[in-house]
């Protein structure tokens, strides 16, 4: 296993790199100046000159590649254009909160799916399954901004100026303005109910998938010979269910949570953008907008990692839920 872990990791240097590479060719031929971006309406052609010269923008493209390469190599992601600041310090501030949204959707969101598939499976034909199929299809075809706007519409505007009391809910930020001020456990409930929106815009879309998912994988399991066995030694249903054929049935869905990885950070863009959530995801956009290199290289590599990261949690996994699967 730790020669399989290993191997990995070594394959996954190139793949950072060509990630990295072709998001600074992409910014480097996209339309604009970065140094027009910082100085204010009315400055001159010397002053824009002078900031290129500072940031190293007037070197040539492989030049400022292969500096970017070494610093990179070194730990050093280089200093934003857009904010002044080292990259990796933007990265430190507002990287754990991407976190904390990505990883509340990732587990409701498996949750709820692994429960729902497996009762689907377990009730198949019946009115629950049939109302919860067209209910997952509908979800799963909406976009995630999209579905973010209509939440903020119906759990936020109009529920708002329909009771006019508790069940607004926070359309943007993370905290509320006297969060600092509040007890401990008012903070947490102050956190989730911030958290409330943005991760069920996320979920939505995913629990339909893994829904399904988790559905055609129990309808393969429950008809085997040893989940029959075990329903004819006289085990409660719901023993045969969770204890026996949920085990098998797990093991393809655990390969759609490391495929979901890159979907659900590709999804936290839009949603920390349309919630105004201080998260990685704006902070990509901004970076995009402010032809920003360094911060929008830096956090291409950060997410190219994480997700090779969750795809190597997910071959790991395989292990932990069959023991019989072993990686040589």
């Amino acid at each position: 296993m730790t020669r399989y872990v290993v191997r990995r990791l070594l394959l996954a240097i190139p793949l950072v790199l060509g990630v990295a590479t072709l998001a600074f060719l992409l910014l480097e031929f996209a339309p604009g100046d970065p140094a027009t971006y910082m100085v204010s309406p009315g400055m001159n052609a010397d002053v824009i000159a002078h900031i290129r010269t500072n940031f190293g923008l007037d070197q040539p493209l492989l030049v400022r590649y292969l500096k970017w390469l070494g610093s990179l190599l070194t730990g050093d992601l280089g200093y934003s254009f857009s904010t002044g600041r080292p990259v990796l310090s933007v990265v430190k501030e507002l990287l754990p909160n991407t976190l904390l949204l990505s990883g509340c959707a990732l587990l409701v969101s498996f949750l709820t799916g692994v429960v729902v598939g497996t009762l689907q499976a377990a009730y198949r034909g019946s009115v629950f399954d049939s109302v919860s199929n067209v209910t997952l299809l509908f979800f799963y075809s909406m976009p995630s901004f999209w579905l973010a706007l209509m939440l903020i519409l119906v759990f936020s505007v109009y529920a708002h100026n329909a009771w006019q009391w508790s069940v607004w809910l926070p359309v943007s930020g993370m905290t509320s303005m006297d969060y600092t001020q509040l007890a401990p456990w008012h903070r947490f409930l102050d956190r989730v109910w911030h958290l409330a929106l943005p991760v069920l815009s996320l979920t939505l879309a995913l629990t339909a998938a893994i829904a399904r998912f988790m559905r055609s994988s129990m309808l393969e399991v429950i008809d085997h010979d040893y989940v029959r066995t075990a329903r004819a030694k006289g085990l409660p249903e719901r023993s045969v269910i969770f204890r026996h054929a949920l085990r098998n049935a797990l093991i393809p869905v655990v390969t759609l949570g490391g495929l979901y990885i890159p979907l659900l950070f590709s999804g936290t863009v839009f949603v920390e953008y349309v919630y105004a959530w201080p998260g990685m995801g704006r902070a990509i956009v901004q970076a995009i907008i402010a032809h920003d290199y360094p911060l929008v290289m830096g956090t291409s590599v950060l997410f190219a990692a994480l997700v090779i990261a969750g795809n190597l949690m997910a071959d790991v996994l395989y292990a932990v839920v069959d023991p019989r699967i072993r990686h040589e």
